[in-house]
Protein backbone atom coordinates (compact mmCIF):
# COMPACT_ATOMS: atom_id res chain seq x y z
CA UNK A 1 0.00 0.00 0.00
CA UNK A 2 2.89 2.49 0.51
CA UNK A 3 4.35 4.19 -2.57
CA UNK A 4 7.83 3.77 -1.04
CA UNK A 5 9.32 -0.24 -0.29
CA UNK A 6 9.08 -0.74 3.09
CA UNK A 7 11.40 -3.28 5.26
CA UNK A 8 10.48 -6.92 5.88
CA UNK A 9 8.61 -6.68 9.62
CA UNK A 10 6.58 -3.42 8.46
CA UNK A 11 3.38 -2.95 7.46
CA UNK A 12 1.76 -0.06 5.39
CA UNK A 13 -2.35 0.52 6.04
CA UNK A 14 -4.99 3.48 5.19
CA UNK A 15 -6.69 4.13 8.10
CA UNK A 16 -9.65 6.14 6.92
CA UNK A 17 -10.62 8.88 10.64
CA UNK A 18 -13.32 11.50 10.47
CA UNK A 19 -10.72 14.02 9.56
CA UNK A 20 -8.98 11.99 6.53
CA UNK A 21 -7.52 8.76 5.59
CA UNK A 22 -4.07 8.37 7.19
CA UNK A 23 -1.09 6.37 5.98
CA UNK A 24 0.45 4.63 8.67
CA UNK A 25 3.53 2.47 8.76
CA UNK A 26 3.37 -0.33 11.71
CA UNK A 27 5.36 -3.00 13.10
CA UNK A 28 5.75 -5.49 16.39
CA UNK A 29 2.93 -7.22 18.42
CA UNK A 30 -0.87 -5.88 17.92
CA UNK A 31 -1.12 -5.66 21.57
CA UNK A 32 2.06 -4.18 22.66
CA UNK A 33 2.32 -1.16 24.01
CA UNK A 34 2.05 1.66 21.19
CA UNK A 35 4.75 3.98 20.61
CA UNK A 36 3.91 6.42 17.80
CA UNK A 37 6.69 7.88 16.12
CA UNK A 38 5.98 11.48 14.43
CA UNK A 39 8.40 12.53 11.69
CA UNK A 40 9.95 15.87 10.77
CA UNK A 41 9.83 18.16 7.62
CA UNK A 42 10.77 16.78 4.50
CA UNK A 43 10.45 13.29 5.26
CA UNK A 44 7.60 10.57 5.77
CA UNK A 45 6.96 7.64 8.22
CA UNK A 46 9.64 5.94 6.12
CA UNK A 47 12.40 7.47 8.01
CA UNK A 48 11.62 5.63 11.40
CA UNK A 49 11.43 2.24 10.05
CA UNK A 50 14.90 0.84 11.17
CA UNK A 51 13.93 2.81 14.72
CA UNK A 52 10.56 0.81 14.75
CA UNK A 53 12.03 -2.63 14.18
CA UNK A 54 14.21 -2.07 17.11
CA UNK A 55 11.30 -1.97 19.40
CA UNK A 56 12.08 -4.77 22.09
CA UNK A 57 9.66 -7.35 21.42
CA UNK A 58 7.62 -9.17 24.03
CA UNK A 59 9.83 -11.34 26.58
CA UNK A 60 9.57 -12.88 30.18
CA UNK A 61 11.29 -8.77 31.37
CA UNK A 62 9.76 -6.71 29.65
CA UNK A 63 5.74 -8.30 29.28
CA UNK A 64 3.85 -7.51 25.91
CA UNK A 65 6.49 -5.57 24.11
CA UNK A 66 6.09 -2.16 22.59
CA UNK A 67 3.84 -1.60 19.12
CA UNK A 68 5.36 1.03 16.62
CA UNK A 69 3.14 3.25 14.90
CA UNK A 70 3.94 6.09 12.29
CA UNK A 71 1.62 8.07 10.22
CA UNK A 72 2.56 10.19 7.47
CA UNK A 73 1.21 13.75 8.63
CA UNK A 74 -0.90 15.65 5.84
CA UNK A 75 1.10 16.84 3.03
CA UNK A 76 3.83 14.21 3.54
CA UNK A 77 4.03 10.02 2.15
CA UNK A 78 0.73 8.73 1.38
CA UNK A 79 -1.88 10.40 3.50
CA UNK A 80 -4.78 12.00 2.31
CA UNK A 81 -3.17 15.73 1.44
CA UNK A 82 -5.41 17.92 2.65
CA UNK A 83 -4.36 21.66 2.59
CA UNK A 84 -2.35 22.90 5.85
CA UNK A 85 -4.25 25.98 7.50
CA UNK A 86 -0.90 27.69 9.13
CA UNK A 87 -2.88 29.53 11.67
CA UNK A 88 -3.33 26.43 13.18
CA UNK A 89 0.63 26.40 13.84
CA UNK A 90 0.80 22.58 13.11
CA UNK A 91 -2.85 21.90 15.15
CA UNK A 92 -4.00 20.39 12.33
CA UNK A 93 -1.28 17.55 12.32
CA UNK A 94 -1.72 16.92 15.85
CA UNK A 95 -5.77 16.49 15.54
CA UNK A 96 -5.35 13.77 12.61
CA UNK A 97 -2.56 11.68 14.81
CA UNK A 98 -5.07 11.93 17.82
CA UNK A 99 -8.26 10.88 15.13
CA UNK A 100 -6.19 7.96 13.95
CA UNK A 101 -5.36 7.20 17.46
CA UNK A 102 -9.09 7.36 18.61
CA UNK A 103 -9.98 5.55 15.20
CA UNK A 104 -7.63 2.85 16.22
CA UNK A 105 -8.74 2.30 19.99
CA UNK A 106 -5.16 3.74 21.18
CA UNK A 107 -6.00 5.08 24.92
CA UNK A 108 -2.39 5.88 25.35
CA UNK A 109 1.09 5.93 23.99
CA UNK A 110 4.79 6.54 23.80
CA UNK A 111 5.59 9.47 21.63
CA UNK A 112 8.33 9.90 19.87
CA UNK A 113 8.83 13.21 17.89
CA UNK A 114 11.76 14.16 15.60
CA UNK A 115 12.37 17.72 14.27
CA UNK A 116 9.22 19.32 12.66
CA UNK A 117 7.38 16.16 14.21
CA UNK A 118 8.54 17.37 18.13
CA UNK A 119 6.39 20.30 17.52
CA UNK A 120 3.35 18.22 16.53
CA UNK A 121 4.49 15.81 19.35
CA UNK A 122 4.76 19.12 22.09
CA UNK A 123 1.02 20.36 20.15
CA UNK A 124 -0.68 16.47 21.26
CA UNK A 125 0.86 16.28 24.40
CA UNK A 126 -0.37 19.73 25.08
CA UNK A 127 -4.13 18.41 23.63
CA UNK A 128 -4.12 14.97 25.46
CA UNK A 129 -1.72 15.23 28.44
CA UNK A 130 -3.22 12.12 29.75
CA UNK A 131 -2.49 9.85 26.73
CA UNK A 132 0.99 10.84 26.86
CA UNK A 133 2.83 7.83 28.52
CA UNK A 134 6.34 9.15 27.78
CA UNK A 135 7.51 12.11 25.34
CA UNK A 136 10.91 11.89 23.22
CA UNK A 137 12.11 15.14 21.53
CA UNK A 138 14.29 14.15 18.79
CA UNK A 139 16.75 16.94 17.68
CA UNK A 140 13.00 18.99 17.92
CA UNK A 141 12.32 22.38 16.62
CA UNK A 142 11.80 24.74 19.30
CA UNK A 143 8.79 25.19 21.26
CA UNK A 144 8.40 29.16 19.77
CA UNK A 145 9.15 27.42 16.08
CA UNK A 146 11.43 28.39 13.51
CA UNK A 147 12.78 31.46 12.93
CA UNK A 148 11.20 35.05 14.00
CA UNK A 149 12.04 35.05 17.11
CA UNK A 150 14.97 36.47 19.34
CA UNK A 151 15.63 35.58 22.90
CA UNK A 152 14.21 32.34 25.25
CA UNK A 153 10.93 33.59 25.93
CA UNK A 154 10.56 33.49 22.02
CA UNK A 155 9.93 37.22 21.89
CA UNK A 156 8.71 37.79 17.73
CA UNK A 157 11.07 40.10 16.26
CA UNK A 158 8.17 41.40 14.39
CA UNK A 159 4.43 41.64 14.89
CA UNK A 160 4.19 40.36 10.96
CA UNK A 161 5.76 37.52 11.78
CA UNK A 162 9.11 38.52 9.52
CA UNK A 163 11.42 36.63 8.42
CA UNK A 164 10.09 33.69 9.04
CA UNK A 165 7.94 31.72 6.76
CA UNK A 166 7.82 29.99 3.10
CA UNK A 167 9.46 33.10 2.22
CA UNK A 168 12.67 32.54 3.86
CA UNK A 169 12.80 29.18 2.18
CA UNK A 170 15.30 28.76 -0.65
CA UNK A 171 13.19 28.50 -3.78
CA UNK A 172 15.73 26.11 -5.70
CA UNK A 173 14.94 23.90 -3.18
CA UNK A 174 11.22 23.97 -3.94
CA UNK A 175 11.95 23.69 -7.74
CA UNK A 176 13.98 20.72 -7.06
CA UNK A 177 11.20 19.44 -4.66
CA UNK A 178 8.83 19.84 -7.36
CA UNK A 179 10.84 18.19 -10.54
CA UNK A 180 11.54 15.47 -7.87
CA UNK A 181 15.46 15.44 -8.51
CA UNK A 182 17.31 12.72 -7.42
CA UNK A 183 20.47 13.97 -8.69
CA UNK A 184 23.58 15.59 -7.37
CA UNK A 185 24.45 17.93 -9.88
CA UNK A 186 22.39 20.96 -8.09
CA UNK A 187 24.12 21.65 -4.86
CA UNK A 188 20.48 22.14 -3.46
CA UNK A 189 18.91 18.74 -4.98
CA UNK A 190 17.00 17.08 -2.43
CA UNK A 191 19.68 14.20 -2.57
CA UNK A 192 22.86 16.32 -1.71
CA UNK A 193 20.32 18.60 1.41
CA UNK A 194 19.50 15.11 2.52
CA UNK A 195 24.13 14.38 2.64
CA UNK A 196 25.00 17.98 3.54
CA UNK A 197 22.09 18.66 6.29
CA UNK A 198 19.75 15.68 7.49
CA UNK A 199 22.86 13.71 9.01
CA UNK A 200 26.79 14.42 9.24
CA UNK A 201 28.72 14.08 6.19
CA UNK A 202 30.46 11.84 5.67
CA UNK A 203 27.68 9.50 6.51
CA UNK A 204 25.74 7.79 4.24
CA UNK A 205 22.42 6.37 4.70
CA UNK A 206 21.79 2.60 3.75
CA UNK A 207 18.67 3.13 2.55
CA UNK A 208 19.04 6.60 1.08
CA UNK A 209 17.01 6.14 -2.39
CA UNK A 210 13.91 4.94 -0.03
CA UNK A 211 14.71 8.23 2.20
CA UNK A 212 14.82 10.50 -1.14
CA UNK A 213 11.41 9.41 -1.94
CA UNK A 214 10.23 9.86 1.46
CA UNK A 215 11.79 13.85 0.93
CA UNK A 216 10.11 13.71 -2.59
CA UNK A 217 6.78 12.21 -1.53
CA UNK A 218 6.47 15.83 0.28
CA UNK A 219 3.51 17.78 -1.43
CA UNK A 220 4.89 21.35 -3.01
CA UNK A 221 2.65 24.53 -3.20
CA UNK A 222 1.06 27.36 -1.52
CA UNK A 223 -1.14 24.86 0.49
CA UNK A 224 1.75 22.45 1.47
CA UNK A 225 5.68 23.30 0.88
CA UNK A 226 6.43 26.00 1.65
CA UNK A 227 3.43 27.71 1.86
CA UNK A 228 2.02 31.39 0.74
CA UNK A 229 4.01 34.32 1.42
CA UNK A 230 2.48 38.12 2.69
CA UNK A 231 4.41 41.54 1.84
CA UNK A 232 6.05 42.67 4.97
CA UNK A 233 7.43 46.51 5.74
CA UNK A 234 10.30 44.18 7.51
CA UNK A 235 13.42 42.53 6.06
CA UNK A 236 13.38 40.09 4.05
CA UNK A 237 10.03 42.04 2.40
CA UNK A 238 7.96 38.89 3.19
CA UNK A 239 6.25 37.47 5.97
CA UNK A 240 4.25 34.39 6.60
CA UNK A 241 1.13 34.07 4.73
CA UNK A 242 -1.89 31.85 6.28
CA UNK A 243 -1.42 28.85 4.52
CA UNK A 244 1.16 25.71 4.37
CA UNK A 245 4.25 23.96 6.30
CA UNK A 246 6.28 26.63 6.87
CA UNK A 247 4.50 28.89 8.03
CA UNK A 248 2.46 26.18 10.39
CA UNK A 249 5.66 26.32 12.15
CA UNK A 250 6.76 29.37 12.22
CA UNK A 251 6.87 32.06 15.32
CA UNK A 252 3.90 33.94 13.94
CA UNK A 253 1.46 31.10 14.66
CA UNK A 254 3.25 28.06 16.28
CA UNK A 255 3.73 28.24 19.98
CA UNK A 256 4.17 25.10 22.13
CA UNK A 257 5.45 26.49 25.06
CA UNK A 258 2.54 25.65 26.82
CA UNK A 259 3.44 22.18 27.10
CA UNK A 260 5.72 23.76 30.42
CA UNK A 261 2.03 23.92 31.95
CA UNK A 262 0.64 20.29 31.09
CA UNK A 263 -0.56 17.97 33.61
CA UNK A 264 -0.54 15.24 34.24
CA UNK A 265 3.71 15.41 33.20
CA UNK A 266 4.91 12.80 31.09
CA UNK A 267 8.63 12.38 31.36
CA UNK A 268 10.57 14.02 29.44
CA UNK A 269 13.61 12.53 27.25
CA UNK A 270 15.28 15.26 24.46
CA UNK A 271 17.75 13.52 22.16
CA UNK A 272 19.71 15.60 19.73
CA UNK A 273 22.95 15.39 17.31
CA UNK A 274 26.06 17.44 18.47
CA UNK A 275 26.45 18.58 15.19
CA UNK A 276 23.14 19.50 14.27
CA UNK A 277 23.08 22.33 12.03
CA UNK A 278 19.14 22.40 11.11
CA UNK A 279 18.34 22.89 14.93
CA UNK A 280 21.07 25.13 16.57
CA UNK A 281 21.34 28.51 18.09
CA UNK A 282 23.23 29.52 14.23
CA UNK A 283 20.81 27.60 12.33
CA UNK A 284 21.95 27.03 8.76
CA UNK A 285 18.27 26.90 7.66
CA UNK A 286 17.67 30.24 9.98
CA UNK A 287 17.18 32.88 7.33
CA UNK A 288 18.36 35.91 10.29
CA UNK A 289 21.45 33.39 11.07
CA UNK A 290 22.01 33.35 6.73
CA UNK A 291 21.93 37.32 6.78
CA UNK A 292 24.05 37.64 9.63
CA UNK A 293 26.97 35.56 8.10
CA UNK A 294 25.90 37.47 5.19
CA UNK A 295 24.63 34.98 2.80
CA UNK A 296 21.37 36.87 2.90
CA UNK A 297 21.70 40.77 2.03
CA UNK A 298 20.03 43.51 3.88
CA UNK A 299 20.03 42.14 7.16
CA UNK A 300 18.75 45.12 10.10
CA UNK A 301 21.10 43.39 12.88
CA UNK A 302 21.35 41.34 16.24
CA UNK A 303 19.15 43.59 18.25
CA UNK A 304 16.25 43.72 15.70
CA UNK A 305 16.62 39.84 13.98
CA UNK A 306 19.35 38.15 15.79
CA UNK A 307 19.55 34.44 15.09
CA UNK A 308 17.08 32.59 16.77
CA UNK A 309 18.55 30.73 20.04
CA UNK A 310 16.43 27.48 19.55
CA UNK A 311 18.78 25.19 21.84
CA UNK A 312 18.51 27.78 24.73
CA UNK A 313 15.02 27.70 23.93
CA UNK A 314 13.90 24.44 24.25
CA UNK A 315 16.17 24.13 27.43
CA UNK A 316 14.28 27.12 28.64
CA UNK A 317 10.94 25.66 28.39
CA UNK A 318 11.98 21.84 29.37
CA UNK A 319 13.30 23.79 32.83
CA UNK A 320 10.03 25.21 33.46
CA UNK A 321 8.30 21.89 33.02
CA UNK A 322 10.69 20.93 35.27
CA UNK A 323 10.39 23.79 37.96
CA UNK A 324 6.42 22.71 37.89
CA UNK A 325 7.14 19.20 38.63
CA UNK A 326 7.54 17.51 35.62
CA UNK A 327 11.41 15.91 34.81
CA UNK A 328 13.18 15.74 31.71
CA UNK A 329 16.95 14.48 30.51
CA UNK A 330 18.72 15.94 27.40
CA UNK A 331 21.54 13.38 25.84
CA UNK A 332 23.70 14.79 22.85
CA UNK A 333 24.77 11.84 20.77
CA UNK A 334 28.79 12.89 20.03
CA UNK A 335 29.26 12.96 16.11
CA UNK A 336 25.60 13.09 14.84
CA UNK A 337 23.83 15.67 13.03
CA UNK A 338 20.10 16.17 12.53
CA UNK A 339 18.89 12.53 12.71
CA UNK A 340 20.71 10.46 15.26
CA UNK A 341 18.37 7.63 15.09
CA UNK A 342 20.03 6.73 11.30
CA UNK A 343 23.66 7.83 12.48
CA UNK A 344 24.27 6.47 15.59
CA UNK A 345 21.33 4.05 15.95
CA UNK A 346 22.47 1.77 18.97
CA UNK A 347 23.45 4.80 21.08
CA UNK A 348 19.71 6.08 20.08
CA UNK A 349 17.93 3.07 20.74
CA UNK A 350 20.06 2.41 23.69
CA UNK A 351 18.53 5.82 25.53
CA UNK A 352 15.06 5.19 23.66
CA UNK A 353 14.62 1.85 25.08
CA UNK A 354 16.00 2.17 28.30
CA UNK A 355 13.67 5.34 28.42
CA UNK A 356 10.22 4.00 27.34
CA UNK A 357 10.67 0.62 28.95
CA UNK A 358 11.06 2.24 32.74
Amino acid sequence: MSSIPTLPGITSQMIQTPRLAVHALTSGPDDGVPVLFVHGNGSSATFWEETMLALPGPSAASGQGFRAIAPDLRGYGDTEPLPVDATLGLGDMAEDVLAMCDTLGLAAWHLVGHSMGGGVAMKLAIARPAAVLSLTLVDTVSPYGYSGSKDVDGTPCYDDGAPAGAGSVNPEFVKALGAQDRGLDNPVSPRNVLRQFYVKPPFLPAREEELLSSMLSLRVGEDWYPGDMAPSPNWPTVAPGAKGIVNAFSRHYFDASGIADIAPQPPVLWIRGADDTIVANNAFWDIAALGAMGFVPGWPGAEACPPQPMIDQIRAVLERYAANGGSYREEVIADAGHSPFLEKPEEFNRLLHAFIGG
